[in-house]
């Protein structure tokens, strides 16, 4: 994918804690730096609970070329991590409009016409966001970054040493390379918890 060939504006990274969508995001941002601008977004809350804040983001020119064509102007992506609670499924009750202008500047009259993409990384699995984020035809990409199974865990560290049998994310490889015992670190899962 380049600048001219850009299908959707929403870039919607999922999966459980430490399986590398930071990771992926940052090699993203590597590929694409000749076209796309990356800021990361600290404060989503005040950026989408205020239409005066989002509008002077989404009015700014991305990037450092000062074209006066605009076919050369530089993408900007927008990147808000672990953005859970304004995705779910429950969140025009928890967020208010921020919702609804998140879909604003990726699908509607906002985004018209504005060279803005926004990727946001969540733990939450995607049943449980909301259904007009993941509704086809919204989104440039849903990509799920799940843990690595064992044969591409032990593969990417070089050994099967202290990699568990059901597979590792990313941060638990990084801390088994650098000599921790990760069997004692991890959650345990919690199954038939039911009130």
């Amino acid at each position: 994918m380049d600048r001219d060939a850009v299908p959707g504006r929403l870039l919607l990274l999922h999966g459980p804690p430490g399986t590398g969508k930071t990771t992926a995001l940052r090699a993203l941002a590597r590929e694409w730096r000749e076209w796309c601008q990356f800021d990361c977004v600290l404060d989503p809350e005040a950026l989408f609970g205020s239409p005066a804040y989002l509008m002077e983001v989404a009015l700014d020119k991305a990037g450092d070329c000062s074209c006066p064509d605009r076919k050369h102007e530089k993408w900007r992506l927008l990147l808000l991590e672990d953005c859970d609670e304004l995705i779910r499924g429950e969140a025009k009750q928890h967020t208010g409009q921020a919702l609804s202008r998140l879909l604003n500047l990726t699908d509607g009259l906002l985004g018209q016409g504005r060279k803005v993409l926004v990727a946001i990384s969540t733990n939450e699995d995607l049943a449980r966001l909301h259904p007009a984020v993941v509704r086809p035809g919204r989104c440039l990409a849903r990509v799920e970054v799940p843990a690595l199974p064992f044969t591409e865990a032990a593969a990417w560290l070089g050994t099967s040493a202290g990699v568990p049998a059901q597979g590792a994310t990313l941060a638990e490889l990084y801390a088994l390379r650098d000599g921790h015992d990760i069997a004692g670190e991890r959650a345990p899962v919690l199954q038939g918890q039911y009130l």
